[in-house]
């Protein structure tokens, strides 16, 4: 009898720096997408060479080898959806943006990590810029803590002013407004390095708040947190979820690969994306 094919999973492709830890990056991207079903697709943009505890030297990838990566697997395997993390400079921004635009009606996850800017000879706000101007009017949803908006939104200084009260920046409803003008449709809004009891997402539209998710602030210092949150999202997003509940199920999904963290290392926690496969789920709480 003739052998059936099984089903083949949802193809999402992830373009980000190589992470030697498997922390974050696309590695952490991969882990976090086959965890949830889906198959990743790796474009690198960046290699970086780092253990648990900091970075030690990172190389920006050629834009034509971007290019090449991306092309080469689009033109065989068909996608459904795209998630981004650090893209590595500014021309591979303005690379990446010409690929993505060929691809409008698909979904794209868009997780800066703007803080890898200071890893290599990129000065961040130019590629901030770059963000803005060429990625942001193509993206689903923008997951970004409170600096990193800023950043985008051309506000950096303005952030730096003292804080409104309980804490709160007086600029960043005012970057909301600006990162939703450029052309982004969804902010996924986190407060992982803020203090308090509780982690507070906020995800935002254009006709305002949507939904608030808020979650134990947990003790640990973890490697890859954000990574997780937005691949996880792509990975929803790419199984046919509405944004909301796309950005619900991940959140779920980061916090139980959160609570299960292990240290491999001398230095942060890794979240366990594979915690249902070693027994781990909500019943353990």
């Amino acid at each position: 009898m003739p052998i059936e094919i099984p089903e083949v999973p949802p193809a999402v492709l992830c373009l980000g720096a190589g992470d030697t830890t498997a922390g974050g990056g696309i590695v952490a991207d991969v882990l976090t997408l086959s965890s949830m079903g889906c198959h990743p697709l790796a474009v690198q943009t960046a290699a970086i060479a780092r253990d648990t505890r900091a970075v030690e030297e990172a190389w920006t990838q050629a834009p034509e080898v971007v290019v090449a990566q991306a092309r080469a697997v689009l033109e065989d395997i068909p996608v459904a959806g795209f998630k981004l993390g650090f893209a590595g400079s500014v021309e591979n921004i303005a690379a990446i943006a010409e690929i993505l635009s060929d691809y409008p009606e698909l979904p794209l996850v868009v997780e800066p990590a703007l803080y890898s800017a200071n890893d290599t000879t990129e000065r961040g706000e130019e590629m901030a810029s770059a963000l803005a101007d060429l990625i942001l009017p193509q993206t689903t949803l923008l997951v970004v803590g409170r600096h990193e908006l800023c950043r985008l939104a051309g506000m950096t200084g303005e952030f730096a002013e003292d804080e409104g009260e309980e804490g709160e920046e007086p600029g960043v409803d005012d970057a909301l407004e600006r990162v939703l003008a450029c052309g982004t449709e969804f902010i996924l809004l986190t407060d992982g390095a803020a203090h308090g009891p509780q982690v507070v997402n906020t995800l935002v539209a254009h006709d305002g708040v949507l939904r608030t998710d808020a979650w134990p602030r947990l003790a640990e210092r973890y490697l890859g947190a954000g990574t997780t949150l937005a691949a996880a999202v792509a990975a929803a997003l790419a199984h046919g979820m509405a944004v909301a509940e796309a950005v619900r199920e991940a959140q779920e999904f980061t916090q139980q690969a959160l609570r299960h963290a292990y240290r491999p290392g001398m230095g942060l926690a890794l979240p366990d994306r594979f915690f249902w496969a070693r027994g781990k789920g909500a019943e353990d709480e």
